[in-house]
């Protein structure tokens, strides 16, 4: 496993876009809550440094991972996001629930990515166990939430300077 021998925490602040002018929205499962809400504050705090304005930053709690991908869509159509940012945790457990769950959130948010243009981050975690959730959640790997969070200000920036589908199409060229 890579991240056993990797700190999820650590990236170069110097290459890292300001995302002071920079909107998100954050989506946070409620399911597993001791490790979804640490993610969480590991993306608000990592946002917040590397300057997001606080009321530029749009949370939105949902029950479980699998609502992620319909969150996110609901605030993509309600707010002008930059990034979106989806933060879950799915343990595995005795049945492959686990894996219907993550392959369903994955190819939902791939899925919005592309219909939306807007970055859908997948800062789900999908360890075996509670342990293996908790050493990626602000323990002994660091904070996938701020991984996440870098991701969203690097893909938002990638979006704000992008000409693709700024440009217009069809009749009013």
């Amino acid at each position: 496993m890579a991240s056993a021998r990797k700190n999820l925490s650590t990236y170069d602040d110097s290459t890292l876009p300001d995302a002071g002018p920079m909107t998100f929205g954050v989506i946070v499962a409620d399911w597993n809550e001791d490790i979804t809400h640490a993610l969480y504050e590991g993306c608000y705090e990592t946002l917040v440094k590397h300057g997001a304005k606080e009321t530029n930053i749009h949370t939105v709690q949902v029950p479980g991972t699998f609502e992620l991908p319909a969150a996110a869509r609901i605030l993509a159509g309600r707010e002008k996001l930059d990034a979106i940012i989806c933060l879950g945790c799915v343990i595995k457990g005795e049945t492959k629930h686990d894996e219907y769950i993550n392959n369903a959130v994955s190819q939902g948010l791939v899925n919005l990515s592309i219909a939306t243009g807007k970055p859908c981050i997948f800062g789900v975690l999908t360890p075996n166990t509670h342990q293996q959730a908790l050493d990626r959640a602000g323990g002994k790997h660091g904070n996938k939430g701020v991984e996440a969070a870098v991701t969203g200000i690097r893909m938002a920036d990638l979006y704000r300077n992008s000409k693709v589908g700024k440009k217009s199409i069809g009749f009013g060229n």
